[in-house]
């Protein structure tokens, strides 16, 4: 339960953190693991390459320091454990490398059990077969009283959206058309599912929007 207190203390927030275009794709057309963001999917992410927060883990020098860093480390700093779909983990293993950017425990939500894979800088990768409340559910208890960061992509975001996991969605809106790709929100249902917007942050490149479900 969001804000729930245990005996060891307050639990920490479900949050998701996502790079959208104005039409609403999280990733451009044809994307793989050859392709990790798709055709032009790359435009969705030019406001971050340059950021001192963002950098820093990858394990990269310099970078400009800006409120948009300090949302990146901030998000960073406050994430205890994160939860990814198998598609984002297929696109994204070679170009992590070595050494992720995690630098903690990741929930990897699949169909098809595999054996942890421990990488360097604290990164280890546990695939996670019990559906995305199990996968959430143990990222809780990796993460302690730190926050569980679901890093994508848009289906893992959708189904925690369903389930009534989600405490807080950060929508990095990126003013650009991608005309089509992976939709972050699609076959949501008939029902209705409202957002409250809690704050807005506007930058040149791109506008950052933190929204919380409706309760």
């Amino acid at each position: 339960m969001p804000g729930a207190v245990t005996q060891e203390g307050t639990m920490g927030k479900v949050t998701a953190s996502i790079s959208v275009s104005l039409d609403g794709f999280v990733a451009g057309p044809g994307d793989g693991p050859d392709n990790p963001l798709g055709d032009r999917g790359e435009r969705l992410h030019q406001w971050v390459y340059g950021l001192a927060g963002w950098r820093e883990s990858h394990g990269l020098e310099g970078g400009e320091r800006n409120q948009d860093s300090d949302l990146v480390e901030d998000a960073m700093a406050r994430a205890g454990a994160f939860v990814m779909g198998r598609r984002m983990f297929d696109n994204g293993e070679e170009p992590w490398g070595d050494e992720p950017p995690f630098h903690g425990p990741v929930l990897v939500l699949t169909s098809s059990p595999r054996e942890p894979l421990v990488k360097k800088g604290g990164t280890t990768f546990t695939f996670v077969t019990d559906g995305v409340e199990g996968a959430v559910a143990q990222a809780r208890e990796a993460a302690g009283e730190k926050d569980v960061s679901v890093a994508g992509g848009g289906q893992m975001i959708q189904q925690c959206v369903r389930a009534g996991l989600l405490d807080e969605l950060q929508l990095h809106l990126v003013p650009v058309l991608l005309g089509g790709g992976v939709p972050l929100f699609r076959d949501m249902g008939e029902e209705t599912t409202e957002f409250e917007t809690a704050r807005v942050l506007d930058s040149p490149g791109v506008t950052h929007l933190l929204l919380r479900p409706a309760r």
